[in-house]
């Protein structure tokens, strides 16, 4: 198959570039060119072909331009930088009549908050009053599946929930990444857990989002369909942080904060819409749709399996282990402020 991607080289779409050629089909990666090193070609059977661009700067004619000058059409094409209307709506006009199927990268995010069920379906409705990126998702879709009714534009639409990879290790409450964090555990100092650590969430590996993506491409029984792509695996959130403490061969020091409190100070990463938006909520995903789709596929990498080789990666690449000191004092100073409200309140 022809494949062309809009970036190409993030968590969720290195592995599954890295699959596709695996696969021996041809990518064509569209992106400034900056990260496309990530995508190991040794060994592989397809082709790797590098169209430097950039899709928010360049008019829409310029890119198709670009596009076309290698072929007329693409049996499938996924845009993994789309994050608002406007994005899909200049997708529409680059890629309409030239892909069999356009792929859109959604949020799992984007589902019904609070949830009328822990269980999502793919019919769960959507709807995030706590996160502008979920509600700006929700905006994506609907565009994009008013022009496959109107005029046959052959989208598939991805929800994909929490993705890692081999570059970080998935947590709830975190800085600018996850090696502070980390940091803290080795050190034996306390780390935040949002709420009393029991609600459910649930982890995907990449490598195991890529079998199910690929599964979806160039398949006709996709076509204005909505698919989220998630392991079947759920754990708490208590059982996550002790995996990885475990995995660091170190005692969990855990506090559990209130997410609303967490909010309300911890707006400089995103808190309010994050965790009220998102990891706050109970989820458990029913894959039923996916694996219809996708005979076959099933997730078989469980967490403590991947946190397992996430965290061997980081803690063998300096360039992975990026200090936070303005995360680790905030982390502090919510702790302590914590204990002093307790310790007023018991007098």
């Amino acid at each position: 198959m022809k494949i062309l991607f809009i970036g190409g080289t993030g968590t969720i779409s290195t592995a599954i570039s890295r699959r596709i050629l695996e696969l021996g089909w041809d990518l064509y990666l569209f992106n400034r060119g900056n990260r496309n090193s990530v995508i190991q070609t040794q060994g592989k059977s397809g082709t790797l072909v590098e169209i430097t661009g950039d899709i928010r700067e360049e008019s829409v004619q310029a890119i198709r331009d670009k596009i076309l000058a290698f072929g007329e059409r693409f049996d499938v094409v996924a845009d993994f930088i789309a994050y608002t209307e406007d994005h899909v709506a200049k997708d529409y006009a680059i890629f309409e009549g030239i892909c069999r199927q356009f792929m859109f990268i959604s949020s799992a995010s984007a589902y019904q908050k609070p949830l009328s069920s822990y269980v999502i379906t793919e019919s769960t409705p959507l709807a995030n009053p706590h996160w502008e990126y979920s509600r700006n998702k929700i905006a994506c879709e609907d565009f994009l599946m008013a022009q496959y009714r109107s005029n046959g534009f052959p989208i598939t639409i991805i929800r994909p929930s929490h993705t890692y990879d081999e570059r970080n290790v998935p947590l709830g409450v975190h800085g600018k990444g996850s090696w502070q964090v980390l940091k803290r555990m080795i050190e034996g100092k306390p780390v935040i857990i949002h709420g009393d650590g029991t609600s459910l969430w649930t982890m995907t590996h990449n490598s195991d989002f890529a079998r199910a993506f690929t599964g979806l491409m160039g398949n006709i029984h996709a076509i204005g369909e909505a698919v989220h792509i998630t392991s079947d695996e759920s754990l708490s959130w208590n059982q996550i942080y002790q995996t990885i403490a475990d995995t660091l061969n170190v005692p969990l020091r855990a506090v559990h904060v209130s997410s609303d409190f967490l909010a309300k100070c911890g707006s400089a990463w995103g808190y309010s819409g994050g965790l009220l938006g998102d990891k706050a909520h109970s989820v458990v995903f029913d894959n039923t749709k996916l694996k219809r789709l996708v005979p076959g596929f099933n997730a078989v990498v469980r967490f403590d399996q991947g946190v397992r080789e996430s965290i061997a990666h980081v803690l063998g690449n300096q360039a992975l282990q990026k200090e936070d000191l303005e995360f680790d004092v905030w982390c502090d100073r919510v702790i302590a402020a914590q204990e002093k409200a307790a310790g007023e309140v018991i007098g």
